[in-house]
């Protein structure tokens, strides 16, 4: 069994990979078991809208966050993969809710800017490489995120994009080693944002419409996550389920034992 230290180190070299990591992430012990086991999964990460849901909370920090760690602790005792969380802004403790993280085994991990003023976001990437450092953890995968195109409103797109690559880049000379940029981004703008922050720097979310995967790996971008529409496809599929039984069906062909 690897450390901490040891997973911290080998999700920061899989985002440093030439082939992109993708991450369908999970919200709970047997969605983590079964992706987790499907061939070619190298890392977990957990979704935090999906554990809030499961749990009866709606996304936003509702959830408690003893609640939200006690799954996450869950999911990494479920599997050898390294694991990042997705804590949303911190809880009001950046800084501290990484380092219970961290003594539950994570080793990287989403924390939203909010568009805080810049300052305040930067102390707080600043603050939590620091508390990962202190805990032993120096590859630490702290997906630092800006959330520029998802509070845009009705701004110029290009004023966002030099948001996105001025916070990006601040959270990278604070020490975070990945940046996320959630939205439904162009070649275009990732190749900006690529070209900002350097090769294998930048994390995308996977949305219908999103640049292929293939491309965004020729643009240099580092990693590729699902947020909660991995649990939006489950849940589809459960719904089609339903409905097709309510119509005198039942299950359908090629039905797979999971759990």
């Amino acid at each position: 069994m690897s450390t901490t230290a040891e997973r911290a180190s080998e999700l920061l070299a899989l985002h440093r990979a030439p082939e992109i990591l993708t991450v369908v992430n999970v919200w709970d012990v047997v969605s983590a078991r079964v992706v987790a086991t499907t061939p070619g999964t190298t890392a977990l990460a957990t979704a935090s809208h999906s554990i809030a849901a499961t749990l009866g909370y709606e996304d936003g920090e509702h959830i408690p966050l003893d609640l939200m760690l006690d799954m996450v602790g869950r999911i990494v005792a479920a599997t050898d993969l390294p694991v990042t969380a997705d804590l949303e802004a911190g809880y009001g403790d950046p800084a501290g809710t990484i380092g219970r993280a961290i003594d539950l085994g994570v080793v990287g991990a989403n924390i939203e800017d909010q568009m805080r003023p810049l300052a305040d976001a930067t102390g707080n990437v600043e603050a939590i490489m620091a508390a990962a450092a202190a805990a032993g953890v120096p590859d630490f995968v702290l997906n630092a995120r800006t959330d520029a195109f998802l509070l845009a409103g009705d701004r110029p797109r290009a004023d966002v994009l030099a948001d996105a690559v001025e916070r990006g880049r601040a959270f990278l000379d604070a020490g975070a080693p990945v940046v996320f940029v959630p939205g439904l981004l162009s070649e275009d703008e990732i190749a900006t944002l690529v070209a900002a922050y350097g090769d294998r720097r930048l994390s995308t979310i996977g949305v219908p419409g999103s640049v292929p995967l293939p491309r965004q790996q020729e643009l240099g971008v580092a990693r590729v996550s699902y947020g909660p529409y991995s649990q939006s496809a489950a849940l589809t599929a459960l719904q089609e389920l339903v409905e097709s039984v309510h119509a005198g069906g039942g299950l359908p062909d090629g039905l797979r034992r999971l759990n």
